[in-house]
């Protein structure tokens, strides 16, 4: 469902992961568990243009692993997942493995 919605100019669609609530012997975690903001990027628009008109194209690739402001973005919902709209300069960096 996600694939219907493409980004205008440098702004990326971000799928929030959410950490689990249990391990998988099934102890519950508490909430005050060291949690990171961060998501999955889920597509990228084109970029934006810079003063001569050239596009400047988006950093971040589909598939990206990224770090997230704790506020910000714009909510979307498509079918019953929800995800979050962030420009490319508001995505704080890239979490490597």
């Amino acid at each position: 469902m996600a694939k219907r919605l493409i980004p205008s100019l440098n702004r990326v669609l971000i799928e929030k992961i959410i950490p689990p609530t249990k391990t998988n012997t099934g102890i519950l975690l508490p909430e005050k568990t060291s949690r990171l903001n961060s998501g999955k990027v889920v597509a990228v628009g084109p970029g934006a243009r810079d003063k001569k008109g050239n596009v400047t194209p988006v950093s971040l690739k589909e598939g990206d692993t990224v770090l997230l402001p704790e506020y910000g973005g714009t909510e979307v919902k498509l079918g019953d997942k929800e995800y979050q709209l962030f420009r490319e300069d508001d995505i704080l960096g890239t979490l490597h493995d």
